[in-house]
């Protein structure tokens, strides 16, 4: 069920739809490209899709009391306005993506073409919504913010016998959250109990030390990050929540350190570098005579000795079979090397190229 559009993917939501303001919205898009592009990163600008008409039953339309009510009223945007918005975001290069909050507004993603769909924490059990957006065949990622796990079994059964495309987000629905609230050992669960969807993380915490629990989201298998983004404009204040530009140039740089230092992924065995190899070759031992042989002579345990440094074409600890027949005379305290002795593994011209190239150079003594 992996989608690769998901996989180290960045969600920047235009946090509380720019207030409704185009050009606020599209000087948002502008500034925050320039950071995803400096950053060389993958990246979707979400917006949020209401049909605020329908969305607030009408006997509540005026209660300036309720803050979500009036702060709705106050974002109203017509599709046109979303069409100018989508279109900025595609020429800015990024991925188009939305947050649709009712059935309508699914007709508009859909309308507006646009990528990916996102399901807000509140709606992860609004079926209605769901399968809606279901019948768009679009990606979809789910932010699991203050939900039950049945929730979001329910949710993956649901999607994974669609065969449409999951990412399932760990989210902390406090805005702004607490570093100590972030709980980032629910990315481990998610990971365990649906190892076939990216895991991401949307995040809510104040702005200092952002870098950190990036450095550990990713370290534990979160391929996709999503934060709110904003900017300073016409003295609108910027929710403690929100990044600014230069909010997201450090948190995307911790994803690039994050990644350096995990290195590879953890489904393979990594290779080991030149550099590491040559520092652990000077570390092992190699394999010297303790008494002088002559040739014929088979080595044995009590008849060699194990030290450092280990000389380029001497046998190591690591090839020691205990057996081997000399091909030449050697005297006491000389390296044994691959050419001296009869063995399987010194006709191997893969082996002896390699031990031949390891180790310290050490001009060979000419016997007497």
């Amino acid at each position: 069920m992996k989608n690769k559009i998901f996989e180290d993917l960045f969600v920047l939501e235009l946090a509380n739809n720019h207030w409704g303001d185009v050009d606020r919205g599209k000087k948002i898009i502008n500034d925050f490209s320039k950071v995803i592009r400096f950053n060389n990163v993958k990246a979707a600008i979400k917006l949020q899709f209401r049909d605020v008409d329908h969305f607030i039953h009408k006997d509540f339309k005026d209660r300036d009391d309720i803050r979500y009510i009036k702060k709705t009223l106050a974002t109203k945007m017509t599709e046109s306005q979303y069409a100018e918005l989508v279109d900025e975001i595609r020429k800015a290069g990024c991925i188009t993506m939305s947050t649709p909050f009712d059935e309508k507004s699914v007709d508009t993603c859909v309308n507006l073409g646009i990528q990916i769909i996102k399901i807000a924490s509140s709606d992860i059990n609004d079926w209605v919504l769901i399968e809606k957006i279901a019948k768009t065949r679009k990606p979809v990622i789910v932010s699991t913010g203050g939900s039950s796990l049945k929730d979001i079994d329910d949710l993956v059964t649901f999607f994974e016998n669609r065969n449409i495309p999951l990412a399932i987000n760990h989210c902390i629905s406090k805005y702004p959250s607490e570093k100590s609230e972030l709980e980032v050992n629910q990315i481990d669960f998610l990971k365990n109990r649906y190892p076939g969807h990216v895991i991401g993380f949307s995040t809510h915490e104040f702005n200092d030390n952002i870098e950190i629990p990036m450095y550990i989201a990713y370290a534990k298998g979160a391929r996709t990050f999503e934060r709110h983004i904003d900017i300073d404009y016409n003295n609108v204040p910027v929710s403690p929540y929100c990044s600014k530009p230069e909010d997201l140039d450090r948190w995307i740089k911790a994803y690039h350190k994050a990644k350096e230092i995990c290195g590879a992924p953890a489904s393979y065995k990594k290779i080991a570098d030149i550099k590491e190899t040559l520092y652990l070759d000077a570390l092992v031992r190699g394999v010297y005579a303790k008494q002088d042989f002559k040739a014929g002579d088979i080595l044995h345990d009590e008849n060699v000795y194990l030290a450092i440094p280990l000389q380029k074409g001497q046998i190591s600890c690591r090839e020691l079979m205990r057996g081997e027949v000399l091909l030449r005379d050697i005297k006491k305290d000389e390296p044994i090397k691959i050419d001296d002795i009869d063995s399987p593994y010194a006709f191997d011209e893969g082996l002896k190229k390699k031990i031949y190239e390891r180790g310290l150079e050490v001009e060979r003594k000419v016997n007497d």
